[in-house]
């Protein structure tokens, strides 16, 4: 069961997103980020997505959409982006060019510090929470 959509949740992605991996992938973007008001997935350390990756971010995106939330793509890789424009993945899902852009693309609680206290890959955005996902 989903709660009341809150805060920023930022998961950083890693290696190759492909038919092994692309399931956990989505696991770890609904169980923790179902919640949050915009899940930002940094993709700046994923050198290979297929389609089972871009399932996987689309089945993402309709479950933060079912509750409330959002989903935000931030720094593919040109390979990575450039597959996302050949199966038009950018008009569905908005893409930043980094994850502090993305970050800033974000809605602001007004408690919430200014994105330059963020902390990239690691720390997230101080009020939200973050995840590191790798794979081989």
């Amino acid at each position: 069961m989903f709660g009341q959509s809150t805060g920023v949740f930022a998961s950083t992605a890693c290696g190759e997103i492909d038919l092994d991996s692309a399931p956990q992938l989505l696991d770890a973007l609904t169980a923790d980020g179902a919640a949050a008001q915009v899940t930002v997935v940094d993709l700046s350390g994923v050198t290979f997505m297929d389609s089972s990756g871009i399932n996987a971010l689309i089945a993402a995106h309709h479950a933060a959409q079912r509750h409330g939330g959002r989903l935000r793509l931030a720094a593919p890789s040109p390979t990575v982006s450039e597959t996302f424009g050949i199966v038009g993945l950018a008009e569905v899902i908005p893409r930043h060019l980094t994850l502090r852009e993305a970050l800033a693309a974000c809605p602001r609680q007004p408690e919430e510090p200014d994105v330059a206290d963020a902390r990239h890959n690691r720390g997230g955005h101080q009020n939200g929470t973050s995840k590191r996902i790798s794979w081989s």
